[in-house]
Order: C-alpha cells, then structure tokens, then sequence
C-alpha cells in the first residue's frame, strides 16, 4: 500500500492499524541540535487521546508515546526519529459480527474492491486511530518552526449549531470538551450532541485552523502552493470533505472591490493589510498575515440506527456498528488539523530556506 508518507524535506509516514499492537511513525528531515523529549510529544496527544468526555470514544488509551531513535541527550541527531504508541484497549469482538458486511459511509467496500481484503477491526488502517501519529509528528513540526509560529485551532460548527463570532475567546477553547472558542455555545452543543448520541446517530463539524507569526515567503506559486499543500493536508484527515482558505467558497458572493485586501504603509515602515480576505496566502505565497483554514468533517459513519447496505456476497444487511465511536468525530479532529497545520509549514519553511536564504536580498519592507 503506497501514499503514507507526507512531506517533502519535512517527511513523516506512518504504519500500524486501529487493532494491531501498535502504531508508529518515522520523522524524516528534522534538523539536528533541536531540543526534543517525549513529553514535548506527549502534550499534544493528550488533547487529541480517546475517553476524555462523553463526547468522544470511551476505547481508553493512553497514547503515551515512545522515541526510538534520531534523539541523543536531549537533541535531535538530524537522522530519521522514530516514535511508536501501543495499542492496549482494543476490543476486537465488537467487530465480530460485520466482518463480512460493508458499512455505509465507510472504506470497508473499496478497500475490499481494491486490495480484495480488508481488517475489519476498526477499520484498520482507514481507522482515525492513525492520526495519532500525525499529532505526534506535529509537535516535532513546531520545534522546527520555532515559538515565533503559534498554530491554533477551534471547532466552530456542529452539524446546524454554530458560535458566535463575537464571542471568540481562545482562552476558551481548552476550557471545554469540544475544543469550543465560545463558552455560550458549549451548553448548546452538549445538548445537541447528546440528543443524537439518544438516537443512536451522530454529527458532522467544523473546524478553523489559524496560523500566526508566519513569515512572508512560504510556498511556492504554481504547483506547490502553500494552499494547495495545506488542503491536501487537511483532506488526508479522516472524514474531512471540504477545505476552504480564507473567505474560503464566501468569495464567490463578493465582488472585487469587497474582496481585495488594500496595503498601505505603516507608522514602523511595515507593509499593513486592512483586511484578510485571502487568509494570509496570495498566489500560493505566504503574505505574513494569519492563515486561515477551516475544514468540514462529516458525521462519523459507525452509528447504531441500522443502515441498508451488502455484505461481501451480495446480500442486503442491515448495519448496526457497535462498539465505542465519537458521536462527533470532529471533536477530536482539533488538533490533528493543528498538527497537520504544522508539518505543512514546517516542510515548507525548510524548503524555502534552502532556496531563497542567503540568496534573495530583495527585501523591499523590513521584517
């Protein structure tokens, strides 16, 4: 099975299944003589780990994490950094009974198409159990980008319930179980949510990504824009299907006049945008504003309503997916597009050092 790895100088692949003993990831690219140790990892997985709320999957694991290589005395070696997290509540039983049907909403019947197997368990390596590993690369990301980049992310739609903008406080987001910038709408949500767990169904979301402290530079402007790379982030996360920059799919109802984000020069000498319509990228170069992402996550597809579908020998089934499954599987999305956010720039600010640094001397603003 190719496409696991990601990146470009900023290079991580991961392996392991939702059921299998363990999952793990080599970081490849990382510079040497950066501080790491596992708690500087652990810290990220603890908000993104399973069982913290009602909210989320009950399977409860851990997530502690384990350097294997490419760190000595503290540092980073500049060769592959290996991690691995064991797997140690899974409950494969729970799966016994649709192991030759096909799920609805699920990959079971085009990976079973495709490769002619499939592991049933969770749904193996399509199981969002692999973004561990990504929030785990991720925090090696932000060692790369230094503490000048903050990457920050909320969630700020469930299903038809959204904040209010002017509520946003950041302050908020790790004060409650959805991530929720708006502390009005947490009650909203949790009444929401619980409703459609009592149903036995379940519930899409949003989430906004926001990237500050970057510099100008980043990207490149055909191929490889920073946009691009960054919605091709954003879609390799399980259940994502949208991604918008900016204003994002709102640019179409503007017109130019609205849309165009005016300079001018400020009191320092500085470049200064009256706006950010664009969500800090133009022409798939960063612009020094923050960049702005937000994706969609549609509801997670393992519910207990039963669901028409085929079984592996052509036959109707009804589909009830047991065992533990967010009711909102883009709750806990927060912080992998947080850690994906990062890669996507830390593989690029890489890549831009080795072009430009040192070589382009036509800075027309200070920075």
């Amino acid at each position: 099975m190719a496409g696991n790895s990601f990146g470009t100088l900023f290079r991580f692949t991961t392996f392991g299944e939702s059921h299998g003993p363990a999952i793990g990831c080599v970081v490849d690219g990382v510079p040497p003589l950066l501080e790491l140790t596992e708690s500087d990892i652990q810290n990220y997985l603890e908000k993104r780990k399973p069982g913290q709320s009602r909210f989320t999957t009950q399977r409860r694991e851990p997530d502690q994490v384990k350097i294997l290589s490419g760190v000595f005395e503290g540092k980073t070696t500049g060769t592959p950094i290996g991690l691995l997290i064991e797997n140690v509540d899974q409950r494969s039983k729970d799966y016994g009974e649709i192991k030759n049907q096909f799920r609805p909403g699920h990959a079971d019947y085009t990976y079973w198409e495709k490769y002619g197997t499939r592991d049933y368990r969770g749904g193996g390596r399509s199981s969002a159990r692999e973004t561990a590993m990504r929030v785990a690369a991720g925090a090696i990301a932000r060692k790369v980008l230094g503490d000048n980049i903050k990457i920050r992310a909320a969630l700020v739609k469930m299903g038809t319930k959204e904040i209010n903008r002017a509520n946003w406080d950041w302050a908020e987001v790790d004060n409650n179980p959805f991530f929720c910038p708006d502390p009005e709408a947490v009650p909203v949500f949790e009444e929401y949510l619980d409703g459609l767990r009592k149903d036995g169904s379940s519930v899409g979301a949003v989430i906004e990504v926001v990237c500050s402290g970057v510099p100008v530079g980043l990207g490149d402007p055909v191929y490889d824009k920073l946009d691009a790379d960054l919605a091709k982030a954003m879609m390799t996360i399980n259940a994502v299907k949208g991604v918008e920059i900016g204003n994002g799919f709102e640019a179409a109802e503007l017109t130019g006049i609205e849309n165009a984000d005016e300079m001018r020069l400020g009191e320092d000498g500085k470049l200064v945008f009256d706006s950010n319509h664009a969500g800090g990228i133009l022409g798939g170069i960063s612009s020094g504003q923050d960049i702005v992402v937000r994706f969609a996550v549609k509801p997670t597809s393992s519910i207990l309503t039963p669901r028409k579908s085929l079984d592996i020998y052509g036959k109707e089934v009804d589909v009830v997916t047991k065992g533990r499954h967010d009711p909102c599987v883009g709750i806990r999305g927060v912080p992998v597009g947080e850690a994906m956010a990062a890669i996507t720039l830390a593989d690029h600010l890489l890549r831009h050092r080795a072009q430009c640094e040192g070589w382009n001397t036509n800075k027309h603003f200070p920075s």
